[in-house]
């Protein structure tokens, strides 16, 4: 009864870290170029009883054994990188990054106040006092593009290469170019909240490149790349999580109903 009670009781636990996840999640439908986050399970070890080819006598084995379960565990969350909407908004320094296979991730590469590099999928992007290209919370893209003041339109081609039209200007003049980073395994990077993720050793270092080249994504200028939430999936797995926890909890209120008959045997 105690090995019931104990297997519901990490049930319980795991489910409530699903539940945890699934809020975070739909709490972000709404962040651009948010990825959802996956939860993992293992079953924790078994407890052999009896091991499968046993003799029973001396000429005859049992086919199976008798292992008893300890149940569950938690044991990571990982991104889901797939592509979320695309929002057209027309703004000149709204970018998304649009990758030309499933499967591959490409990032903008963020400088941070203390110089240190982070990365992001959002490119909602605008141009602080001295006209250098920010995100919302001011941190410089890099490497770092300055639009010159009076500039009456900004271009953004797929490649990443950034034209400035001024007064002074017949045509666009190129002012700076965009590059792209990916990871081996970008599921190791780190969330740090604000849409933006750094290196880790599971990450590897990040390989900086061109947009359009080799695996690297394209620029969509006047577009920003939604969440990939998908609300109703997850309210799928809130019920699921939902009645799993109420059926471990059960389970424990029966494991202690029994117990209470065998205490009251003698009785």
């Amino acid at each position: 009864m105690f090995r019931a009670m104990h297997s519901a009781a990490t049930g319980m636990n795991a489910m409530q870290l699903q539940i945890d996840n699934i809020s975070n999640n739909l709490a972000n439908v709404n962040t651009t170029a948010f990825k959802k986050n996956r939860m993992s399970f293992q079953d924790l070890m078994y407890q052999t009883l009896y091991e499968a080819g046993r003799h029973r006598t001396e000429d005859i084995k049992t086919p199976t054994g008798l292992q008893v379960g300890n149940g569950v565990q938690a044991v990571g969350n990982s991104k889901v990188y797939s592509m979320g909407a695309l929002d057209q908004t027309g703004k000149e320094l709204d970018l998304a990054i649009v990758e030309k296979a499933q499967g591959n991730v490409s990032f903008f590469t963020i400088q941070m106040a203390d110089g240190s590099f982070t990365y992001t999928r959002a490119g909602d992007f605008s141009l602080s006092d001295d006209g250098t290209i920010v995100t919302q919370d001011g941190f410089v893209l890099d490497p770092g593009i300055t639009i010159p003041e009076g500039t009456l339109e900004i271009q953004i081609a797929q490649q990443g290469t950034v034209l400035a039209l001024t007064k002074e200007d017949e045509a666009p003049e190129e002012v700076g170019q965009i590059e792209l980073a990916r990871f081996v395994n970008p599921d190791g990077l780190k969330a740090v909240g604000k849409n933006l993720f750094i290196k880790t050793a599971a990450s590897g270092e990040p390989i900086i490149g061109s947009p359009g080249e080799d695996s690297f994504g394209t620029i969509l200028q006047g577009s920003l790349e939604s969440s990939n939430i998908q609300v109703v999936e997850e309210m799928v797995k809130m019920i699921q999580a939902q009645r799993s926890y109420e059926l471990d909890s059960k389970a424990i209120q029966t494991a202690e109903d029994m117990l209470g008959i065998a205490n009251n045997l003698r009785r």
